[in-house]
C-alpha cells in the first residue's frame, strides 16, 4: 500500500520592521512540509534587522520537531550579529512544546508581543 503525505496548511510569515525593532509574525501549522518554504522567507525577513528582533507565534497552530528547528535556527543566524529574538504570545500547546523540550530556557518568551516590545532585556523567561 503507497504512503499518503498531506500537505499541510501553508505556513504564513510577515515582518514589521520598527524604529528599535522587527516583529515577524508566523502563522499557520509548522511541520515538515511547510518549513522549507517557510525557513528561506524567514532567513530574508532577518538579513535586515535591528538589534531587537520579535517572533510573534500567535498564528502558530501546530510545530513539530522540524518547526522547533525553524526558531533555533533563527536565533543561530541572528546570534553572530548580536540580535537577539524573543518569542512572543506563544498559543497554550506551542508554550507547552517549548518548555518540555527546554527551548523556554534557551530562548526569551513573552506572553504577547507588547510584551515583548516594552521588555527588551535578556533574561529568560517561560511566562508561555
Amino acid at each position: 500500500m503507497p504512503t499518503i503525505v498531506t500537505a499541510s496548511t501553508e505556513a504564513g510569515l510577515s515582518r514589521k520592521r520598527l524604529a528599535e525593532h522587527t516583529v515577524i509574525a508566523i502563522s499557520g501549522e509548522l511541520d515538515i512540509v511547510s518549513t522549507p518554504s517557510l525557513r528561506e522567507r524567514l532567513h530574508a525577513a532577518l538579513r535586515d534587522t535591528g538589534p531587537y528582533v520579535v517572533i510573534d507565534l500567535s498564528g502558530v497552530t501546530f510545530c513539530d520537531a522540524s518547526g522547533l528547528a525553524l526558531l533555533v535556527d533563527a536565533r543561530r543566524r541572528t546570534e553572530p550579529k548580536g540580535t537577539t529574538v524573543v518569542l512572543a504570545a506563544p498559543r497554550p500547546q506551542m508554550g507547552r512544546l517549548l518548555r518540555l523540550t527546554g527551548l523556554a530556557r534557551t530562548f526569551t518568551i513573552r506572553p504577547s508581543v507588547t510584551a515583548a516590545r516594552l521588555t527588551r532585556t535578556g533574561t529568560r523567561s517561560a511566562a508561555a
